[in-house]
């Protein structure tokens, strides 16, 4: 991977989301319009991201390897991520509920929102494949374990799976049944998924902007020291730590270089939501998702140059 690539991908992203902060100040997102661009997002940009990057992408036996490889490595990861930030939360004066909370923020990423179009942009297709195998992992870490976690028992009840059912998931199974069973799509389908493709990366960017003042006029300010603990764990400490291991462990480079950059994606945006739904500090996840989103254009770039550096 070019650094200077990234580099630049990061730059662009800097200034979508400073568009789209604009945009949000001079005309805030009502719940309609947020749930309207989470729609496209969700359920047309990110599937279409997925269905091209399995469309274009030969499916052999090595990537079929590198797939099941890459899902196992981000449900590990992950888990060990929300453990590393539950010990850093234990040094806070905080209840156990608030410390779980600070777990989740510390280990799991927006690796979708910011992380699949990234790897596309840097990767191309198979990279935008392996994110988005990368990302299914998150989404099944966050709702069984996070979800136990907030609700303070150890089980997981069926509802939160049937939050695993998405449209993003589908594409994911439904993309990867296709490309097994030799199914290819004709060649105007993979024209318009390559087409709406290119509209996840701006759109998601100019929403990240777009929330931005919906962020800032938080009802009460939340102390740093719980918003320090997450951010420190999620953008320094946990990337850093995976670099290293990945620089112990024989991994094949593309899956190693796929993780390091979604290991420091900044918080996942659903934090607030989530917090929200299982009586948790939204604010905080609110202002964690902000801060660490803008932190991590910086923090992105030098992790992984400090990657590059323990690999060689």
């Amino acid at each position: 991977m070019e650094f200077q690539t990234l580099l630049q991908s990061i730059l662009i992203m800097a200034v979508i989301i400073g568009i789209g902060g604009f945009i949000g100040f001079r005309q805030p997102l009502t719940n309609d319009s947020r749930q309207l661009v989470i729609t496209i997002i969700v359920n047309v940009a990110l599937p279409c991201i997925i269905l091209d990057g399995i469309f274009q992408t030969p499916i052999d036996d090595q990537l079929w390897t590198q797939i099941v490889t890459t899902f196992f490595i981000s449900v590990l990861l992950n888990c060990f991520g929300i453990f590393m930030g539950w010990l850093g939360a234990r040094a806070l004066p905080v209840d156990e509920k608030k410390r779980r909370q600070i777990a989740i923020l510390s280990g799991l990423g927006n690796t979708g929102f910011i992380g699949i179009p990234l790897c596309a942009a840097l990767f191309g297709p198979k990279g935008a494949l392996l994110a988005a195998i990368f990302d299914a992992g998150v989404d099944i870490v966050l709702w069984t374990v996070g979800v136990m976690m907030l609700q303070g028992r150890g089980a997981f009840s069926l509802r939160g799976l049937k939050s695993l059912i998405n449209i993003p998931m589908l594409a994911i199974v439904g993309g990867l049944t296709f490309a097994l069973i030799g199914f290819v799509p004709p060649e105007p389908a993979k024209q318009i998924f390559g087409t709406l493709s290119k509209l996840a990366s701006p759109l998601a960017m100019l929403y990240i902007g777009m929330l931005m003042p919906h962020f800032l006029q938080a009802k009460r300010l939340v102390p740093i020291r719980l918003i320090s603990v997450p951010i420190i764990f999620k953008l320094f400490l946990f990337p850093l730590l995976t670099a290293l291991l990945l620089s112990v462990y024989p991994i094949d480079a593309e899956i190693a270089s796929i993780t390091l950059i979604q290991v420091a994606m900044p918080t996942l945006t659903l934090a607030s939501i989530l917090f929200a739904r299982y009586a948790g500090d939204e604010e905080m996840g609110a202002m964690t998702t902000l801060i660490s989103t803008l932190l991590a254009l910086l923090t992105i770039p030098a992790v992984v140059y400090m990657g590059s550096l323990l690999q060689h």
